[in-house]
């Protein structure tokens, strides 16, 4: 039984290689919709898939429990709607099904978390905003580049879906 194959990698060592993955943060911007007609296209072009990772902030601390509770439900309830949403949209047009998943806490750490449980993705496709800072993600990441396990791709905020579509 042998366990390199005939390139003499370990088995699976070239799944990265042969199905890349575009692991985008899903939001309801116009930067998440951006970055996820992108990642769409270049997976299709690619023979890729999508991971959608919806983020779901930690709210500040409120004095009565509860009402903390019931806001943490609510807002986590919209970002999984809104991850649903963009698969659905991102399998009727392009017959990809995305990974999805909707994970609590500060964006950067829970996207270096998710990166470090997922090295199968070759790829952060993040939007930037049209003027001004282009986004805390984008910012974050950027400024950390070579900490980075895999390539970070950004879309302009500027480029319109005619723009994504030629250069995807």
């Amino acid at each position: 039984m042998s366990t390199a194959n005939e390139a003499g990698h370990a088995p699976g060592a070239d799944m990265r290689e042969e199905q890349r993955v575009y692991l985008v943060i899903m939001d309801d911007t116009e930067e998440g919709a951006r970055a996820l007609r992108f990642a769409a296209r270049r997976a299709v072009r690619t023979g890729g898939t999508v991971h959608i990772l919806a983020l779901v902030p930690r709210q500040e601390f409120v004095v009565f429990g509860s009402i903390q509770a019931t806001i943490e439900a609510e807002a986590r309830e919209r970002a999984e709607d809104l991850a649903r949403a963009a698969a659905g949209s991102l399998a009727s047009e392009s017959g990809l099904t995305p990974a999805v998943a909707v994970r609590t806490g500060s964006g950067p750490q829970v996207v270096r978390e998710y990166l470090g449980q997922h090295p199968e993705v070759s790829a952060l496709v993040l939007g930037a905003a049209a003027e001004g800072n282009p986004g805390p993600l984008v910012t974050h990441f950027t400024s950390h580049l070579g900490q980075l396990p895999c390539v970070l791709m950004i879309v302009p905020g500027s480029i319109d879906e005619r723009g994504i579509d030629s250069f995807s």
